[in-house]
């Protein structure tokens, strides 16, 4: 009797794939050639614990593919149909890729018979598209490809320095039909390495010396210890050597601000001081960024002694002359290093790292009083205090847009420690629009969880369109705060500092953001009183449903740090 065989299409075979990867959803908007794609999920792919996501638009569903892998440490997956759909991709895969975040991006493309033909959405080289914001693409025309090109899009996303990765499936994968027993698909464990490679034993020696002898010593604390999940070790060997660290805002959370060797974020506060005054910098992860001032004079010193650790060779000595350089994952070179450090003599103080703790707390005191001021309109600085404050100790803290994200920036870790993969910023493409997509993503990463956004009220028009999917997907105790200045902040200042106050394009509108909110279905409320910001809040939290606070602020005031941005040329 001939044995009954088991017929599966390109779309069966893609999701029996993700889900060797423990992909648990898809984020954008169906396309014609997702239609097997889709038919597999409705088949029996929710059985198996995979599930699309569907948003209003494809740049909000990138969003929040960037904000699943920035929580879990793992890619997200987002899709958009041929032609446009891949396009309103691209602002969110490019965010994610200047951040060096793993993300998968799949495309459909049409049929190979309509190849060069101006068919519907057709003759658009979305390969080529794609190139510059991914790490590396493959385009696949049949459903034997479909097994090996995913792997090779996980191992690519997840290997080195991690960054998207775009596979493009035409429609004649999904269509072709096998066997399924022609169509073998491997565990992650039979295609890619989950083993980090050890440091030589010379390296780990030449580190520990030059931190040793050093009578200035200073960790920067980068996005790469973030991706390798190295801040325990970090921490642990940080304050064995009392070593003060400062982190980039990738690293936010890296260290917990109650860590007596944290001085701060970025190169506001104690790292204005620290940065040029160090002789010896341990660089974990950190490509100098204008975060980081490019790793420029006077902000750093180039005959200071510089030991960077990366995972990609490209990023060492890009920036700053090196006295060594290492490539390895910031963990393994953290885990080494301290378990030699643990065979030297404990350092007992530095007077180094407690002048730069007393100058924070100094600086810290400064600011919040400043904070705490009643003033009408409000204060930027009290609406990001009372958020701050306001938050769950674990919370998922999201910052989106340009004033408002400096603010937050300069308070960021003064009133409850960051935990490690809690903060979203898009901060190398300086991307705004981000929060309702960060949001979504964060939300469905981590359901048990809080998540705040604070935004400007330009940046959080951007994709407001998606308040209406966090509605659908019944997410709670997911707050978005509006720092409603009616401008687009930043470039006011921007015009205000450096172009004789000659206001164009600036503007915006009184708009009632509550309202819209509403209609969308979500719990809205204006705030003006200060002192209404933290009941407002409670308000929220406790709707049960998605909540927007449209909190109407002060639109004169000019953050240090976009002062700061300007004077470096960056504005």
């Amino acid at each position: 009797m001939e044995e009954k065989k088991n017929i599966i299409n390109g779309g069966d075979v893609l999701i029996k794939a993700l889900l060797e990867e423990d992909v648990k959803y898809l984020f954008g908007i169906i396309g014609g050639q997702f239609l097997n794609m889709f038919d597999a999920i409705y088949k029996w792919g929710r059985e198996k614990g995979i599930n699309t996501v569907m948003f209003r638009h494809e740049q909000a569903a990138a969003q929040a593919a960037d904000a699943w892998a920035r929580v879990t440490n793992k890619p997200g997956i987002c899709f958009g149909t041929v032609g446009p759909g891949a396009t309103q991709l691209v602002p969110g895969v490019g965010a994610a890729w200047s951040d060096n975040i793993p993300m998968i991006v799949i495309v459909p493309q049409v049929n190979s018979k309509f190849s060069d033909s101006f068919t519907l959405q057709g003759n658009l080289d979305q390969v080529t598209m794609f190139k510059p914001i991914t790490k590396y693409q493959k385009s696949i025309r049949t459903i034997e490809e479909v097994p090996d090109a995913v792997q090779k899009v996980f191992r690519e996303a997840t290997s080195g320095r991690p960054r998207p990765v775009l596979l493009e499936i035409y429609e004649d994968a999904f269509l072709s039909e096998k066997d399924e027993s022609e169509i073998p698909i491997m565990s992650p464990a039979q295609y890619r390495c989950f083993e980090k490679p050890a440091v030589s034993n010379e390296v780990i020696q030449k580190s520990l010396e030059l931190l040793v002898k050093a009578e200035k010593p200073l960790i920067v604390s980068g996005g790469g210890v973030s991706r390798s999940g190295g801040w325990v070790e970090l921490q642990e060997f940080a304050e064995y050597l009392k070593i003060p660290v400062m982190t980039t805002l990738m690293g936010v959370g890296t260290i917990s601000s109650k860590s007596e060797s944290f001085i701060g974020t970025s190169i506001n506060g104690p790292g204005l001081k620290a940065g040029p005054e160090a002789d010896v910098v341990l660089a974990l992860g950190c490509k100098f960024s204008h975060i980081m001032a490019h790793g420029d004079e006077p902000f750093w010193k180039d005959s200071q002694k510089m030991i960077q650790v990366d995972i990609d060779p490209g990023i060492i000595g890009r920036a700053k002359p090196i006295s060594l350089g290492v490539v390895s994952d910031c963990k393994q070179f953290l885990k080494q290093i301290l378990e030699e450090a643990k065979k030297t003599q404990e350092v007992e103080n530095r007077p180094w790292l407690d002048d730069l703790v007393a100058l924070r707390k100094t600086q810290m005191a400064g600011m919040m009083k400043k904070a705490t001021k009643d003033k009408i309109p409000i204060l930027p600085q009290r609406l990001v205090k009372d958020v701050l404050e306001f938050m769950d100790e674990d919370a998922i803290f999201i910052s989106d847009g340009g004033d408002i994200a400096c603010y937050t920036v300069e308070q960021i870790d003064f009133y409850k420690p960051r935990p490690p993969l809690s903060y979203l910023q898009a901060v190398g493409m300086g991307h705004l629009g981000t929060s309702v997509g960060y949001g979504i993503g964060a939300k469905l990463a981590k359901p048990d969880k809080q998540v705040i956004s604070i935004s400007g009220d330009g940046s959080f028009m951007m994709n407001i369109q998606d308040l209406e999917t966090a509605v659908r997907l019944g997410l709670s105790n997911l707050i978005y705060v509006i720092g409603n200045n009616s401008g687009w902040g930043m470039l006011k200042s921007g015009q205000k500092l450096f172009a004789n106050k000659h206001y164009i394009d600036v503007e915006l509108p009184n708009f009632d953001y509550a309202k819209c909110a509403e209609g969308f279905g979500c719990y809205g409320e204006v705030v003006t009183d200060p002192n209404e910001i933290k009941p407002a809040l409670e308000r929220a939290k406790n709707s049960g449903k998605p909540a927007v606070i449209d909190v109407k602020i002060d639109s004169t005031k000019i953050p240090d740090a976009t002062k700061l941005l300007g004077s470096m040329g960056i504005l």
